[in-house]
């Protein structure tokens, strides 16, 4: 099994032609990736870590434990396959940010998680134009074929999985791919339990401190017209240890029309209307929320289907 991709971005100075063929090779066959030197200071890192370590301690434990007792999730006997062992809150940034709203935040927490979501955005869309490179789209076009009227969406979603006494029995979080654009994950460096499924096997995304997790939605999917592709992924409950999980989603604006870029449609697959659909993000969105934690396929066909019936808008 090949080794899980894990990119140093300082290299893209002095080592660009083939920094840029790893990034490539990671988006076509992995569909995720680990970067280092991404620009986000490490002990700015370490912040966001306590912090979010102190916050789930302070404001979301007892309340886990006691969602927990509620639900008779001690000492499973059968496997669950309808709920997911993992303590969330989420934040929301652009369009406009939900963070004042968000109870039990101390003022510093907040300042942090503000502070971080504007790093992460800036670095989402610095990947972005690196897949354009790659792709020979030209420089933004990814950025701007998420912007709706008042831009992207972007948001954070917040988790922590606490020690499992039966990882057999309930998955910290089923398998599913991630229906926005790119997704930059800041998970913990010494708890691990994600997988992704490459080559019909389940392959461990190694924890690093420091380093920033992308993955691949199902969006990128669509615009690269599945050179890139979206990959199914999961996190193993562990019996030992917390794990924390700071995945921000970079996804198009609701009204976004999402469809192939036209650079990467070969003439022949145009004329026989392509593999994938056109429609408008939050019709997607709809549709993901009912099917999360089914295939992609049956998703891009509904769509497909809608938009043979009635074309959702031209572009």
């Amino acid at each position: 099994m090949a080794k899980f991709p894990v990119i140093n971005l300082e290299k893209l100075n002095g080592e660009r032609a083939a920094t840029m063929d790893l990034i490539k090779d990671a988006c076509e066959n992995w569909g995720f990736f680990e970067v280092l030197n991404h620009g986000i200071p490490y002990d700015f890192m370490d912040r966001v870590e306590s912090l979010t370590k102190e916050h789930y301690k302070k404001c979301m434990e007892q309340r886990f434990k006691e969602l927990v007792a509620s639900k008779a999730l001690e000492g499973l006997q059968a496997e669950v396959t309808d709920m997911d062992w993992e303590s969330t809150f989420y934040l929301r940034h652009l369009p406009e940010s939900n963070m004042a709203e968000i109870p039990d935040l101390t003022d510093e927490y907040r300042k942090v998680m503000k502070e971080f979501a504007l790093k992460l955005e800036k670095l989402a869309e610095k990947l972005l134009d690196l897949f354009c490179e790659n792709l020979g789209l030209e420089k933004g076009y990814l950025k701007k074929a998420f912007y709706g009227a008042k831009g992207p969406t972007f948001g954070t979603k917040v988790s922590n999985y606490p020690p499992c006494p039966t990882p057999d029995k309930i998955k910290g979080l089923r398998a599913h791919t991630d229906a926005g654009g790119i997704i930059l994950l800041f998970q913990d460096p010494q708890v691990g339990g994600l997988q992704l499924l490459k080559d019909g096997e389940w392959v461990d995304v190694p924890p690093l401190r420091h380093s920033i997790v992308v993955n691949l939605g199902d969006q990128l999917e669509v615009i690269t017209n599945g050179k890139y592709k979206s990959v199914e992924h999961r996190v193993i409950a562990q019996t030992d240890g917390a794990r924390m999980s700071i995945a921000s989603f970079y996804n198009p604006g609701s009204d976004a029309v999402i469809y192939p870029a036209p650079a990467l449609v070969e003439k022949e697959e145009e004329e026989k209307k392509g593999l994938y659909p056109k429609f408008v993000f939050e019709d997607y969105m709809k549709l993901y929320a009912v099917l999360k934690f089914q295939a992609k396929e049956p998703r891009f066909e509904a769509m497909k289907a809608r938009e043979a019936t009635a074309p959702t808008a031209t572009a």
